[in-house]
């Protein structure tokens, strides 16, 4: 065969490796569909019709917020519950707070039992399962002042707010959430900062909670004011779900602030492809039009996105939103949660599956918290088979083998 005969069949075998993936593609349910836009518009309507809101209203993010539904008989009247589902939901209540936003309610298809928006947001009896800790993170042993958790040398964490848009059922952080919404008081602020500013190999700041945007404007303009102000701290990056679960957040105003203080990052969660929605295409789009790079931070979870196809897809869609895909975070040890826990075995499984089979830059890292808060490790597939002196032996993304040279490190003035 002569090389072009070559390359073209090449070509053919490549095709062949995805041909699963293009068998199912279009059969993933994903916000943008049609289809699915049009399912939560009609349910948008019945919620509106019931809580007596405008269009005006919905686009409001605090009337969303106001409005976030956290009781059972207005549940029962706006979601497809059966009975028995309806009794999870109060025993539940009565252990672990839940509350759902209505744009995040609306996107719940009520034709399917196991729909992943309904799954993340609508208690089950399952958390009535003691297995796990409140703290699996041991974030109350790396709390040095303030709100801080410090698990890294030249990082920290500031905890500023137990409110969401909507209390996802896997939270990592579920005993804070309380019965109540409360933010950080200044005063614990005030002290997380001048922490950071008498400790100057702190270099990067997460403002987390709980969501960090859901601290009113003046808030956030203030706290990121005082940061940013700090010579050592080189960025800035937010914790937030809001732009999954409530959207109407990113505001023209919030916008504006937020970008008064570059380099700052949004780092959001997405763990479905239902969730990439128009509203949140249209959210992101304020973000990324403003300078301000987002990255995603899924969480793996059983029933969910435990499938290849389903976070190839999402990965890919990402993209199309400017959503960079950082981490996949293997679910943590919270107690109320063994129904979300995957084997480790799905992770590796799902990082195999994504090499080589799509862009490199739909690929996060897979990430394991190590126990008592002794930080993330990345886990992924074993591409070198074996190493000698002279050569390693690696293993391709097709189940090639090859060994290639390993040439020793010579100083360069060898070659001057």
């Amino acid at each position: 065969m002569n090389k072009k005969q070559i390359a073209q069949e090449r070509a053919v075998q490549l095709k062949e490796r995805i041909q699963d993936y293009l068998d199912v593609k279009d059969t993933m349910p994903k916000g943008m569909d049609p289809a699915q836009q049009e399912k939560a518009e009609e349910k948008k309507r019945k919620i509106l019709d019931h809580l007596q809101g405008t269009e005006s209203d919905w686009n409001d993010y605090k009337w969303q917020l106001k409005n976030r539904i956290s009781d059972v008989e207005t549940l029962r009247q706006l979601t497809a519950l059966d009975d028995a589902e309806i009794e999870a939901v109060r025993k539940v209540g009565e252990k672990f707070r839940w509350s759902v936003s209505p744009y995040y309610l609306s996107l719940i298809d009520d034709d399917n039992r196991l729909d992943p928006i309904k799954l993340q947001s609508i208690p089950l009896l399952a958390e009535l399962n003691e297995d796990g800790l409140a703290d699996p993170m041991a974030e109350e042993y790396t709390n040095p002042a303030g709100s801080i958790t410090r698990r890294y040398p030249d990082r920290v964490i500031i905890n500023v707010t137990n409110q969401c848009a909507m209390y996802c059922r896997h939270c990592q952080r579920r005993r804070n959430i309380g019965s109540s919404d409360r933010h950080t008081a200044r005063k614990q602020l005030q002290e997380s900062i001048e922490y950071i500013r008498s400790n100057p190999e702190i270099r990067d700041v997460l403002i987390t909670g709980g969501d960090a945007l859901l601290l009113s404007d003046a808030a956030l303009d203030w706290l990121l004011g005082e940061l940013h102000a700090i010579e050592s701290v080189e960025f800035i990056r937010l914790g937030s779900r809001v732009l999954a679960t409530m959207p109407q957040r990113i505001t023209d105003n919030l916008v504006r602030i937020l970008k008064k203080y570059p380099p700052l990052y949004v780092n959001t969660q997405f763990n479905h492809p239902k969730e990439l929605t128009r509203e949140a295409k249209e959210a992101c789009d304020k973000l990324v039009d403003a300078g301000i790079p987002l990255g995603n931070q899924a969480v793996l979870l059983n029933g969910i996105n435990n499938d290849k196809y389903v976070m190839r897809l999402l990965n890919q869609e990402l993209l199309k939103f400017r959503v960079r895909p950082y981490y996949i975070f293997h679910a943590k040890q919270v107690i109320g949660t063994l129904h979300f826990r995957t084997s480790i075995d799905d992770g590796i499984e799902i990082m195999e599956y994504l090499r080589g089979y799509t862009s490199g830059m739909a690929i996060p890292t897979y990430i394991i918290n190590a126990p008592k808060g002794h930080g993330k490790t990345p886990v992924m597939p074993e591409y070198v088979v074996s190493r000698g002196r002279d050569h390693v032996k690696i293993r391709t993304w097709e189940g090639r083998v090859f060994d290639v040279r390993n040439f020793p490190t010579r100083n360069i003035r060898d070659f001057l």
